[in-house]
């Protein structure tokens, strides 16, 4: 740096011809340039180090960055591949749900068929025991009535026939036969 600044000094005073006093030139007073070279190589030996290790710093963080970047990009990328074959087989997939879903709906159906036979046959046998047993109490029913009745019809019957002597005679053999039992 300070080499540079001897060159332009030097380049300076070949131009001016040797002679005059170029560094006098207003506007142009050599003293600003030394003073500008001064204050930048000072800037440059105190600032080094710091700028260094502050510039080392953001490259190294920047690094980390595009590493990290890097892998979240490799992440989002395998990521990616995934759904892609997760969406390449949902075709698949779906047509297995619907198969299972058809085949389950089949099953069901049979199931209900079977339970509704089952439940009808149960009604079936419960309707004939049902029927069986009125039957059965019809014909008791009957058989008692029918009893009843020709019992009925046997008293009008015999207190239409039988006459008070017919009574008188029957009343005398049942002594009789009471008699004998006795002895």
């Amino acid at each position: 740096m300070v080499v540079m600044a001897f060159a332009v000094w030097g380049i300076l005073f070949l131009l001016a011809g040797g002679t005059t006093h170029w560094y006098n030139y207003p506007g142009f007073e050599l003293w600003k340039f030394v003073n500008l070279f001064v204050l930048v190589g000072v800037l440059y030996y105190f600032l080094r180090r710091p700028i260094g290790e502050a510039m080392k710093a953001r490259r190294e963080t920047i690094r980390r960055e595009l590493i990290r970047a890097q892998q979240e990009r490799d992440a989002a990328l395998a990521k990616l591949e995934e759904v892609k074959a997760k969406l390449a087989n949902l075709d698949a997939e779906v047509a297995t749900v619907r198969e299972v879903a058809a085949r389950e709906a089949i099953a069901e159906r049979e199931r209900i068929a079977r339970s509704t036979e089952e439940d009808a046959r149960k009604l079936r046998e419960q309707a004939q025991r049902e029927i069986e047993s009125a039957g059965k109490a019809a014909r008791q029913d009957l058989r008692r009535f029918a009893a009843d009745q020709s019992v009925l019809l046997a008293e009008g019957m015999l207190r239409r026939d039988i006459r008070p002597e017919d009574d008188a005679r029957l009343m005398q053999g049942y002594i009789e036969e009471l008699e004998g039992v006795k002895r």
